[in-house]
């Protein structure tokens, strides 16, 4: 009797495994496959998007629905982008859902387009994590909460990022051209929504709006990086298959924007510093033939330094900085472009000079040359995108929103296959004056009109594409402490004395990336510079004695590489991102541009332009003159020390004493190697070639002068409580800092980390976030964290704490903020809290290693403090062994009560009086 139950219930079993195997071979089907990405189906509609990347060592899971601000209806405005924030608040069966994404380490988001919604979270590569995300995803997909008590909350938090927007006026500009540019189509309207539809949202109509989208035959799931493709289809097949549709097929009716039939205009007054001017114009959707012939246009116009319209108003000092952009939509878009004028400048001459630049195109039509600078710029930003798998899964969402994820790649070949010819008839057919939103209404008994054509049959279009041969995949790096250490070829280079690191790996399209950094002088040595460093760094990209400026661009763009250099007291560090094909030409150009700088006067004019009217144009925002106010606080160097904190006039004023003489004499001083140099690369290389190129190229740029690291001893920070009023401004910002006396090497670093991310950190479910976010909702952002000093001599370490609010709740906040510090250190943290910031933790740590720029930071870090991997696998480890005492200890030790810290808040706070510690930003 036994033995016959066993055999039937092995019977049984087979049969159930082959029944099963049958359905999810019924469920899932293959749809179509191009260059690594493979679409499948499954029978409830559901697209699924796989894209496996072996060397990532993350995975992200990147869910899109097909409905954004265009499908709003009226007194829905924002509603697509509410539903995005109340998704977060959980379901029956991941009640919290922030504290979820913190405890698996997750880099999570969710965005709101016009055309689309979607939500991410990239996260270490483990079947756990594959299963809890496809889990999430696809019950957030039926079963979110959605519930008044959370809109209650979130709909004021929506309100304060809408505020926060509000405080732009060049945000606001693009807000209200674009709306003037468009009569009845939703792509005028601004996706963060009105402020009384966010604020009056009935519960029920945002239930009906996230039935009627949230469904399976409306959402597109991408899975890339390292998975096991069966194993995933499975788990998808599991977790989404038994969803069902709502009844009733989805219908989309797009409006039609009639033809623009002349000039609008467009004026916005406004409390600000900078003046702005703009111009839009309708195009094509994304999926039109035209909409890669303007593309070229777009960057033939606003390319930095070649573009015309850059040439014609930054080049001559009209305007401090040019913008554009072009969204790539499913139906009708614009291209809409920016002009910062500082305030001693003629608004109206950059508007002429703008306006005029764009009505000459017919007449002085595109070169071969500006077409094939424009491709090889695109192509390259594309190429090291469908490189990044990481970013591929989110950055497919657009395409996906405008119709099918295949339009990536059927863009990027018009791209490569554009003509002069089609470009010219593309810029005389759309950039007119009557197709343009700058300003008042002309009159004209003669007008133009020009209608935007609509895409017809998208599904045609992509069915048959096959795509160019997908890039090679990479290898399975194993990012555990010991396999980096191990891998790690290290060492000092004998003529040269750089020192290196080198990790020698297989990476998807044979990417490399490397950090290169010399460091010179003390402080004695760099008292009264100025703002040399900064300046003499920025200079270097901007010509040799062999190559303009635009030289070292257009070779950049046919390397497909990028070459980025920064510059502080004593530093200068080279950031290389290149593939093993094109890296060591890239290195040559690296190094002509240290080399052999020109220091071009005009360039550095227009460098001090942009930073004067940056500087300009943040003197009345909240977050910079908060920001910069606590440094004065707690200022403690002389004026002319390196660290010495500038006042804004101080700043205006040494950005214009800045000249060639200083930079040229500033780089006779400090440029070259020495033994505090250092190379880190990581990637597809050959190593020996990397450590020859080095150790021959720069064992004749040698810096006479050792470097001595500038001492920043600990100081405890001036307590404090300031109000700065920025008037208009519609959103407010208080950040707070308190210093203690602690590095990387004391016994308390780990728990320190732990109490940092549980107070301030993590997606949404700190101790602040929770508290200012989620239970008050009075804050879009709020948390803080705990930052220590790697100097184990000076010990300089801090924590901070801040919010982004409605001036309205300053109080609440301060309340906040007080009453969240005083209970952390009576009360400290529980168990759940420790468990979930610890598997957070160690999970975002292993995510940090899987990225060669963090990693290379790591290493290059180590390097210079003369330890290595083993250092970062022990704090680890002493993570891991935490108890709720042991962060308590430290909770209790170094966290201080509210009115220790210095806070300084910035905002158009009612009631304002000035006291005797405050200001007023006019």
């Amino acid at each position: 009797m036994k033995s016959d139950t066993r055999y039937f219930r092995i019977t049984l079993a087979l049969v159930l495994f082959l029944f099963l195997s049958f359905s999810a071979q019924a469920q899932i089907k293959k749809v179509a496959s191009v260059e690594g990405i493979t679409e499948y189906s499954l029978d409830n509609g559901l697209k699924v998007l796989l894209f496996p990347d072996h060397s990532a060592q993350t995975i992200t899971v990147n869910i899109t629905y097909m409905v954004g601000s265009r499908h709003e209806g009226y007194g829905e405005k924002g509603m697509a982008h509410l539903l995005e924030h109340m998704v977060f608040k959980g379901t029956p069966k991941h009640p919290n859902i922030p504290e979820e994404l913190s405890s698996h380490g997750a880099r999570p988001n969710g965005t709101t387009w016009y055309d689309r919604t979607n939500y991410f979270e990239t996260f270490n590569a483990t079947d756990e994590n594959l299963e809890w995300a496809l889990d999430l995803e696809s019950d957030r997909m039926v079963n979110s909460y959605i519930a008044k008590k959370d809109l209650e909350s979130e709909f004021s938090v929506v309100r304060n990022e809408f505020e926060s927007g509000e405080n732009s006026p060049t945000g606001v500009l693009m807000e209200k051209v674009i709306s003037a540019a468009y009569l009845w189509h939703n792509y005028g309207k601004s996706t963060i929504g009105n402020k009384s539809d966010i604020e009056r949202v009935p519960i029920e109509s945002l239930q009906a709006f996230y039935k009627k989208y949230y469904r399976p035959d409306n959402a597109i799931l991408m899975v890339t990086g390292k998975f096991d493709t069966e194993k995933t289809l499975a788990l998808i097949e599991e977790k989404f298959g038994p969803i069902k549709n709502p009844e009733g097929k989805l219908r989309d009716n797009p409006t039609i924007e009639p033809a623009q039939d002349g000039e609008k205009r467009v004026t916005l007054n406004r409390v600000g510093d900078l003046q702005i001017v703009s111009a839009l114009y309708h195009v094509p959707a994304g999926s039109h033939e035209d909409a890669a012939a303007l593309t070229i246009a777009e960057l033939v116009l606003t390319d930095e330094p070649s573009g015309r319209l850059y040439k014609a108003l930054v080049d001559t000092q009209k305007a401090s900085g040019i913008w554009s952009f072009t969204p790539f939509t499913k139906e009708p878009s614009f291209l809409y472009i920016n002009v910062d004028v500082p305030s001693e400048k003629s608004l109206e001459e950059a508007e002429t000079t703008l306006l005029t630049t764009l009505d000459n195109l017919a007449d002085h039509l595109i070169t071969e040359a500006e077409l094939n600078r424009a491709k090889a710029n695109m192509l390259k930003q594309m190429d090291q995108v469908f490189r990044n798998s990481s970013y591929l899964g989110t950055f497919m969402s657009e395409f996906i929103g405008a119709g099918d994820w295949r339009l990536a790649f059927i863009y990027r070949d018009r791209i490569e296959e554009m003509t002069v010819d089609r470009v010219n008839e593309a810029i005389k057919k759309y950039l007119i004056p009557t197709n343009r939103t700058v300003g008042n209404f002309i009159p004209t008994k003669n007008p133009v009109r020009i209608g935007i054509p609509h895409t017809e049959n998208v599904d045609e279009l992509v069915a048959n594409y096959k795509g160019k041969e997908a890039m090679d995949a990479g290898e399975a790096f194993d990012v555990s402490y010991e396999n980096i250490q191990n891998t790690l070829q290290s060492g000092t280079l004998s003529n040269s004395n750089i020192e290196y690191g080198l990790i020698k790996k297989d990476n998807r399209g044979k990417t490399v990336n490397l950090t290169f950094t010399m460091r010179s002088g003390n402080v004695e040595q760099l008292m009264n510079k100025g703002l040399a460093a900064k300046y003499t760094a920025q200079m270097l990209n901007k010509g040799t004695k062999t190559k303009s400026r635009q030289d070292i661009e257009d070779k950049l763009s046919a390397l497909k590489s990028s070459v980025y250099f920064s510059g502080s007291n004593g530093r200068v560090t080279s950031s290389v991102n290149s593939t093993e094909e094109n890296l060591m030409e890239t290195l040559a150009l690296m190094t002509d541009m240290l080399k052999n700088p020109t220091f071009d006067p005009t360039e550095l004019e227009k460098l001090k332009t942009q930073d004067l009217a940056s500087l300009e144009e943040s003197k009345s925002e909240p977050q910079s003159v908060v920001s910069r106010q606590i440094g004065l606080l707690n200022n403690r160097f002389e004026k002319g020390h390196p660290l010495y904190r500038m006042t804004l006039d101080e700043e205006i004023a040494a950005i214009k004493a800045v000249n060639v003489a200083d930079l040229q004499q500033y780089y006779k001083d400090f440029y070259g190697v020495n033994k505090s140099s250092s190379v880190v690369a990581i990637g597809n290389m050959d190593v020996a070639a990397v450590e020859t190129y080095f150790d021959n190229t720069y064992a004749d740029f040698k810096s006479d002068k050792s470097y001595t690291e500038i001492s920043n001893k600990f100081q405890k920070n001036q307590p404090a409580n300031e109000k700065i009023l920025t008037p208009d401004k519609k959103n407010a910002f208080t950040l707070g800092v308190i210093s203690f006396e602690g590095s990387e090497y004391d016994d308390d670093y780990a728990a320190l980390q732990v109490a940092g991310e549980i107070f301030g950190g993590g997606f949404l479910n700190s101790r602040i976030a929770g508290r200012l976010r989620q239970k008050d909702g009075v804050s879009y952002g709020a948390g803080g964290n705990v930052s220590l000093d790697n100097n184990k001599d000076d010990k300089n370490s801090s924590m901070y704490i801040y919010a982004i609010y409605a001036p309205e709740n300053a109080e609440k906040v301060q309340q906040g903020f007080k009453e969240e510090i005083s209970r952390y250190i009576a009360e400290g943290i529980t168990e759940e809290e420790l468990k979930g910031a610890v598997s957070g933790w160690v999970q975002e740590q292993n995510v940090s290693r899987a990225k060669d720029n963090e990693l290379a930071r790591v290493i290059s870090t180590n390097l210079y403090l003369d330890r290595d991997m083993m250092f970062q696998k022990n704090v680890e480890k002493q993570v891991e062994k935490l108890t709720v005492e042991d962060v308590n200890k430290v909770i209790k030790k170094y966290f201080k009560n509210y009115e220790n810290w210095t806070v300084v808040n910035g905002g158009d706070f009612d009631n304002f009086e000035i006291k005797k510690d405050d200001k007023k930003i006019d």
